[in-house]
């Protein structure tokens, strides 16, 4: 459930992106796989596709709180291990980019800790702490 959240989500930012930055050359269809991109601020393509990914992952660190209410970080990195083995598939390699590799991982650290604290903060009640497990 999370995957298809997660692509979902995905494909929604990335079609908004490219309305906003009004990218004709981006393939929306392979954009989340696509890191094949040259890194350069100037590059609307490039900023499509890296204001995607971490958009993609903080929000995406949201709604697993919501889904699954504790735990978001084992369905993160789930998830983003998920993507990286599409991403070969698709692309029919394994992304040795760096400007990928990065901004994967700093979606990753911001789903994992906003997801984290948000699920938290909401479901602080359900959340079981080993000194509670003393009198069990």
């Amino acid at each position: 459930m999370c995957t298809v959240c997660f692509y979902s989500l995905y494909y929604i930012v990335v079609s908004l992106c490219i309305g906003i930055f009004k990218v004709e050359e981006v393939d929306s269809l392979l954009a989340p796989f696509d890191y094949t991109t040259y890194p350069s601020w100037h590059s609307p393509r490039y900023l499509v596709s890296v204001i995607s990914m971490e958009v993609t992952y903080v929000l995406g660190g949201l709604l697993f709180a919501w889904i699954v209410e504790e735990c978001v970080w084992d369905y993160a990195i789930t998830v983003t291990l998920l993507h990286i083995t599409m991403t070969v598939a698709v692309m029919a390699e394994f992304p040795s980019t760096e400007h990928w590799w990065i901004a994967l991982g700093s979606g990753l650290v911001m789903m994992i800790f906003g997801g984290q604290l948000l699920a938290y903060r909401l479901f602080r009640s359900n959340f079981v702490h080993p000194s509670d497990l003393q009198d069990f």
